[in-house]
C-alpha cells in the first residue's frame, strides 16, 4: 500500500512540475511576445494532464471510489477537469491562451494543497453509491474550469482597463475579453444549474427528498443565483465593462465559498467529504 501511495503522490507532483513550466513558459511567451514559448507552455500543459490524470486514476483505483471524498482527490479532481476545460477550449479558441497565466497555477496550487492535506483512504457511503452523484460532482467541476477562465478575462479586463497590461499584446481588445468573460460564464451558469438538478435527484433517491436547505445545498442556489444576476444585467440591462468584471469576481468568490468552504459546516450532509 506505501509503494501506491507514493506511485500516487509522485505521478501528482509530476503533474504539478508539468503544470508549472507550462505557467512559466506560456506567461513569459506573452509578456515577452515570445510565441515560442507560449506555444511550448501550452502544450506542456498535456502530459501534465495526462500524468495528473494517471494520479488520480491509480487512487480510484486504490480506494475503489471515484474522487470524491477525501480532501486531497476533490481538490486533484477539480484541477484536473479546469485543466482539461481550459486545453479543450484553447485548442479550439486560441485567444484563450492568455487565460494560462491564472489557469495553470491555479491547478498546480490546488494540487500541491491537496498533497499536503495528506491523502487519506475513505470509505464510501452507501448513499454516495450513485450515477446521479457522479454526474452531480461532474457538472460542478466543469462549471468551476469555465467560471476560473470567466475570472481570468474579468481581472484581464480591469487590468487592462488601467493600462497595467502593455506587454500583453496577444490579449484580445477591451470588448473581446468583455465577451469571453460573459460567455464561459454562461457556460458555467449552465452546468451548475445542471449539477445542482443531478444533485437534486440523488438526494431524493438517497433520501426521498429533492431539496432540504442543507448548508451546501443553500449556498450553491444562491451562488447561482447571483451568477444568474450578472447575465441577467449584462443581457437586459447592459451591464459591461469595469461593473460586471467586479460583480463577476465577487460572485466567484461566493463559487469559491460555496464549492470549498460550506462543505467543512458539520450539519451539512456534504460534511461526508471535504474534511
Amino acid at each position: 500500500m506505501s509503494g501506491s501511495f507514493a506511485l500516487v503522490t509522485g505521478l501528482h507532483w509530476g503533474g504539478v512540475l508539468f503544470y508549472v513550466a507550462a505557467a512559466i513558459l506560456a506567461s513569459s511567451g506573452m509578456i515577452f511576445r515570445k510565441e515560442r514559448l507560449e506555444r511550448i507552455g501550452m502544450l506542456l500543459g498535456i502530459p501534465g494532464v495526462l500524468v495528473h490524470g494517471a494520479g488520480i486514476l491509480v487512487w480510484w483505483r486504490m480506494v475503489g471510489h471515484g474522487p470524491y471524498m477525501d480532501r486531497f482527490e476533490v481538490l486533484s479532481a477539480n484541477a484536473w477537469i479546469a485543466a482539461v476545460t481550459f486545453l479543450v477550449f484553447s485548442r479550439v479558441y486560441p485567444k484563450l491562451r492568455s487565460a494560462s497565466i491564472v489557469v495553470f497555477p491555479t491547478v498546480f496550487i490546488m494540487i500541491a494543497a491537496g498533497l499536503f492535506f495528506r491523502p487519506e483512504i475513505k470509505k464510501l457511503p452507501p448513499t454516495f453509491r450513485s450515477i446521479w452523484l457522479v454526474l452531480h460532482i461532474l457538472f460542478y467541476k466543469i462549471s468551476f474550469g469555465a467560471f476560473l477562465i470567466a475570472f481570468a478575462f474579468s481581472v484581464f479586463y480591469l487590468m487592462k482597463k488601467r493600462n497595467r497590461l502593455q506587454r500583453f499584446e496577444r490579449l484580445p481588445d477591451l470588448p473581446g475579453i468583455d465577451l469571453l468573460a460573459y460567455r464561459f460564464t454562461g457556460f458555467g451558469f449552465a452546468f451548475w444549474a445542471i449539477g445542482m438538478l443531478a444533485g437534486s435527484i440523488w438526494a431524493y433517491q438517497s433520501w426521498n427528498i429533492f431539496w432540504n436547505w442543507d448548508p451546501v445545498q443553500t449556498w450553491s442556489l444562491v451562488t447561482w443565483v447571483l451568477f444568474g444576476l450578472y447575465l441577467h444585467l449584462r443581457r437586459f440591462f447592459d451591464w459591461q465593462g469595469e461593473k460586471a468584471a467586479w460583480l463577476f469576481i465577487a460572485c466567484f468568490m461566493l463559487a469559491l465559498m460555496s464549492l470549498y468552504f460550506t462543505p467543512l459546516i458539520e450539519s451539512s450532509i456534504h460534511a461526508e467529504y471535504f474534511k
